[in-house]
């Protein structure tokens, strides 16, 4: 049972908000939730909207543990958050498994349509633009939290998703009590099948997905939905979708294990930017100063050059990771950081022939949204996800009120690129949660909503904390920097030299000094300065010896962070 005062505070914030009170003007009595930051040994969360964390939260307090509390918080933020992430879009996520003390990535993402039909469409005509529904991958989040409850969870269905439904029942939407009625028949299903906790939230994610022998009701509404928009999604892809479980893919940086999502997202790019850095001595360098910002841009791109060279669905393409990750091919890259001088060039490397740039792979000059979600609990485990859509404004969401997103934009039209559509393939996603461990234990989790900024900003959260010794409150608020020099992950010509966002581009946060700004410039970087916060992290942080964990969301950016009580 949620202990009565939690209760009513938890209801309280829900009504708050629901009833369209301003985010601000809420102020709950620590240590249930904090603003931006919170701390505590009972468990966090920290994510988008204060409505999804106070779910959250509900579930730490009434006993669940951090997968119980981050399905419930990633279901009310597809409705608090929505455009940035919706049902029918996509959340990868990194859970630790405090009793079996271990890592593993769940595969949250939809994949294309399994019809060759649709795919010879798609290559005639381009993946179109806009709010065209062919944009839409299969919907994974009921899966993705439906194998994290039957993985890591102690709740059933039921109980977690009844945060989202108080927040559909007081909302406006048209499509709020249409997903209410969907997620109701969910509960019905898991409610009447035999079995045990498992076996019951199988049958109300099977009803979702119209797989057999579950009622269709849901699946034909989908369907349907889909052919009238001109969509090609249909019940075989439904039921024929699984959340796949993996191992993450690592590195050791200055004596910390960073866990990634692999190839079909941009997480190993973080990977290889952390092992180009381990040859500079960054904490001397002093954190913002003009040396520290430049090798870590520098750094950076070299990374999002072989990102966008080589990533795609490993189960697809053969994705050279042992090799861009090797000590050999970090050795030979390393070189390419002039200290002086800003690169104007995408440079990938070649990690076959273990050559530092690949030959005619240089490309020279005249060439939505997402939200966070990190939560840890009493008994050690963490969760690092991150849901996402890019919800156009104003989408329906059919009778079912699964409203859809447009993640098939990250994949291409480039006939033998690793990342061109084909059936069933998974897009390469910007999305990228990150955990990491030290001494064999998680130490800290982030979450980042900014498309291809999302590993930017983890990057130097990261080198904040382990280089620098920042906590989150500091570290999530200090000045941040990103470039554009990479290929638009959600641009899917197949003229791939034609995505180049911006060459040798700079962003830095107005805070950054005017010496260090001018310096940069110098060096040749195409400075752009912003009063705004780029892109939009979570992050938090467990304490070594004494169990308090830390968490913290730019304010800025709008993110939020509560303690249980």
């Amino acid at each position: 049972m949620v202990p009565p005062a939690v209760l009513g505070m938890v209801l309280a914030i829900l009504a708050h908000c629901a009833a369209g009170a301003p985010e601000s003007s809420v102020t709950p009595n620590p240590p249930l939730l904090g603003d931006w930051n919170a701390a505590g040994k009972n468990g966090v969360v920290a994510a988008g909207s204060p409505q999804a964390v106070a779910a959250g939260i509900e579930i730490l307090a009434a006993g669940g543990n951090a997968a119980d509390a981050a399905a419930a918080t990633i279901f009310a933020l597809n409705i608090t958050d929505h455009g940035y992430c919706s049902i029918g879009g996509e959340v990868p996520l990194i859970v630790w498994d405090a009793k079996q003390r271990q890592a593993k990535v769940l595969v949250g993402q939809g994949r294309a349509p399994l019809s060759q039909d649709a795919i010879n469409w798609y290559m005639q005509h381009g993946i179109p633009g806009g709010d065209d529904i062919k944009r839409a991958p299969v919907p994974s989040v009921v899966d993705l939290c439906a194998t994290l409850l039957q993985l890591h969870g102690t709740m059933s269905f039921e109980r977690i998703i009844a945060p989202a439904l108080a927040l559909l029942d007081a909302g406006k939407a048209p499509w709020h009590p249409d997903l209410a009625v969907t997620l109701r028949r969910m509960v019905e299903s898991e409610r009447s099948a035999n079995g045990g906790r498992e076996e019951k939230i199988q049958a109300a994610c099977d009803r979702f997905y119209g797989r057999p022998g579950a009622p269709q009701d849901i699946a034909d509404e989908l369907e349907a939905f889909h052919i009238r928009k001109g969509g090609f999604l249909r019940k075989a892809d439904l039921a024929a979708h699984r959340t796949l479980v993996e191992d993450p893919v690592t590195v050791n940086y200055r004596g910390y294990t960073v866990c990634k999502c692999g190839p079909w997202t941009q997480g190993p790019f973080l990977l290889q930017s952390l092992r180009l850095l381990e040859g500079f001595d960054l904490k001397n360098m002093g954190r913002d100063s003009p040396d520290y910002i430049h090798a870590v841009a520098e750094a950076m791109k070299l990374g999002l050059a072989d990102r966008d060279e080589y990533y795609g669905d490993p189960a697809f393409v053969k994705v050279p990771l042992t090799e861009l990750l090797s000590d050999e091919y970090t050795r030979i890259r390393r070189p390419l950081i002039d200290m002086a001088h800003a690169s104007m060039e995408i440079r990938p490397g070649d990690p076959y022939g273990m050559k530092s740039i690949k030959s005619a792979g240089v490309i020279r000059p005249g060439a939505g949204g997402t939200t966070t979600c990190v939560v840890a609990d009493r008994w050690g485990n963490v969760i690092s996800a991150t849901p996402s859509a890019n919800v156009a404004a104003g989408c329906e969401g059919g009778e079912a009120g699964v409203t859809y997103g447009n993640r098939l934009a990250s994949l291409n039209t480039k006939p033998g690129h690793p990342n061109c559509i084909q059936p069933g393939k998974l897009p390469r996603i910007t999305l990228t949660p990150t955990l990491v461990l030290k001494d064999g234990r998680p130490i800290l989790a982030i979450s980042v909503a900014g498309g291809d900024l999302q590993d930017q900003v983890t990057l130097q959260l990261l080198l904040g904390c382990i280089d620098f010794g920042m906590m989150p409150a500091a570290d999530v608020t200090a000045p941040r920097f990103a470039t554009d020099s990479y290929q638009d992950s959600f641009n899917p010509s197949a003229k791939r030299e034609t995505t180049i966002v911006s060459l040798g581009s700079l962003t830095v946060n107005d805070t950054v000094s005017e010496r260090t700004r001018d310096e940069l410039a110098r060096r040749g970087h195409r400075l752009k300065v912003t009063a705004g916060a780029v892109a939009a992290p979570v992050m938090l942080y467990l304490e070594p010896a004494g169990g308090m964990v830390f968490a913290a969301g730019d304010p800025a950016a709008g993110r939020h962070a509560a303690a249980a009580p």
